[in-house]
């Protein structure tokens, strides 16, 4: 069976979630079994999968099976599978990686709902309707099995425990992962997330979804966790020390392009007022009461640092160039922080713009706070360290209103984005011309 090349998605913010219309879709499901010299274990997993979906899933569904390159009987296996069962599929990849199956089948399903699970079965099949139940609903955007959540139920040996446990640790530590999990096979996304996200991740292996995961968190995007109940396979064919070589390779890279803003994560947010809550709010601009938010929380880190600096600055120089000093330093922070979390503008286009703008903004603050020191000095008498900062405080709060003005309606004024709709997609990837599917 041919396939055909999916719709070209716009590359711009994603819209609003929504309740899928399940009346007008046929298949809503796709399962990715994905396998490599699995003639063993494949016709029972794919059996008890289909039964259970057909037993459980109220929706029409599909399980695909995406051969990575095998070179004993799966192939065959899986042809004969596709033959006897309307709704399994087989696929042939000629590249190894389960990361390449993944985005080879995902890029080429046209469900909206979108899951894979390893061929073992390891995950008890009960968890499966919680887990796409919310991406069906327009709850989530993605979700993940977990079996490091308190109601879980896990049976394995030290060994593995002990991985899993370090491996997202190193996540939390390094990338400030919040989800639990990274490494469980068990786990779905919606259809119009993937078309987005796909083509950002650069891993075909075992760190495909780490990399996924930690994207779409970047962006944003509501990630559902499921306590499942998962039962170790002593027979599993994972290379576990090469597998964590990788990982951590992946680890750097994906850290490295967060930092540097090398990705274009602004093209999987989801606008604000995606929340039911913030659409109760009347008469208020759009974005003003996020923005409101989020500014002042940066103006009050921003705040503590620069009353911190002074304070550094004031033990070597005086009070003019100890708050010039340190409102340089602030401002820059200040600016970066709003840019980033107040008013969601990601990657590095317009940067230095917005940071020579930020000065323009630093230069009225440091006009006022400057003032408020000179009549200060003029009231006569040396005032002492403690009514400087009463001074520069009430300054600030002053300064504080025209920066969050001026940010709004000049600095960052409602977000320009590229008039990208409808522009070419990425260049297929080697797996999508390799790609065959076996004939029914």
């Amino acid at each position: 069976m041919t396939t055909t090349q999916p719709p070209r998605t716009p590359l711009g913010s994603l819209p609003p979630r929504e309740h899928l219309r399940l009346g007008q879709i046929a298949t809503v499901l796709d399962v990715v079994v994905p396998v490599y010299n699995e003639e063993r274990d494949l016709e029972p997993c794919v059996r008890r999968l289909h039964e259970h979906l057909a037993r459980t899933f109220p929706y029409g569904f599909r399980i695909t099976i995406a051969d990575n390159a095998s070179t004993d009987r799966t192939p065959e296996v899986a042809a004969l599978l596709d033959d006897e069962i309307d709704e399994v599929t087989a696929v042939r990849l000629e590249q190894k990686g389960r990361g390449r199956a993944l985005r080879t089948v995902w890029s080429h399903s046209e469900a909206p709902v979108l899951a894979y699970m390893d061929v073992d079965l390891s995950t008890d099949l009960n968890a499966l309707l919680p887990l796409v139940a919310p991406l069906i609903s327009g709850h989530s955007d993605l979700a993940i099995g977990s079996r490091l959540s308190r109601s879980a139920r896990v049976v394995r040996g030290p060994k593995r425990e002990f991985i899993s446990r370090t491996y997202n640790l190193i996540l939390r530590g390094s990338l400030a992962a919040r989800f639990s999990d990274a490494q469980c096979g068990f786990k779905a996304i919606r259809g119009d997330v993937a078309a987005r996200l796909l083509p950002m991740i650069e891993d075909t292996g075992w760190f495909f979804d780490t990399e996924m995961l930690v994207l779409a968190e970047r962006a944003g995007l509501r990630i559902h966790e499921v306590p499942v109940d998962w039962v170790d396979d002593p027979e599993s064919t994972v290379q576990l020390v090469r597998t964590a070589a990788d990982d951590l390779k992946g680890v750097w890279r994906v850290g490295r392009a967060l930092a540097t803003g090398g990705l274009p994560l602004d093209r999987l947010a989801r606008p604000f007022g995606d929340d039911p809550r913030d659409r109760e709010l009347s008469g208020v601009p759009g974005g003003l009461a996020r923005q409101l938010v989020g500014f002042c929380a940066v103006g009050g880190l921003s705040t503590l640092l620069y009353l911190a600096l002074y304070s550094l600055f004031r033990l070597g120089v005086g009070p003019q160039l100890a708050n010039a000093g340190a409102l340089l330093v602030s401002a820059l922070a200040n600016t970066a922080a709003n840019r980033r979390l107040t008013f969601g503008v990601r990657g590095r286009d317009r940067a230095l713009r917005h940071q020579a703008q930020g000065l323009v903004v630093f230069a009225i603050g440091l006009a006022l706070t400057s003032g408020s020191l000179a009549a200060l000095d003029a009231a006569g008498g040396e005032a002492s360290h403690g009514t400087e900062l009463a001074v520069l405080v009430a300054a600030n709060l002053a300064a504080t209103v025209l920066r969050f003005l001026l940010f709004r309606a000049w600095v960052f004024p409602d977000r320009e984005r590229p008039d990208d709709v409808g522009a070419p997609r990425p260049h297929a990837t080697p797996e999508h011309n390799d790609l065959t599917r076996s004939a029914r």
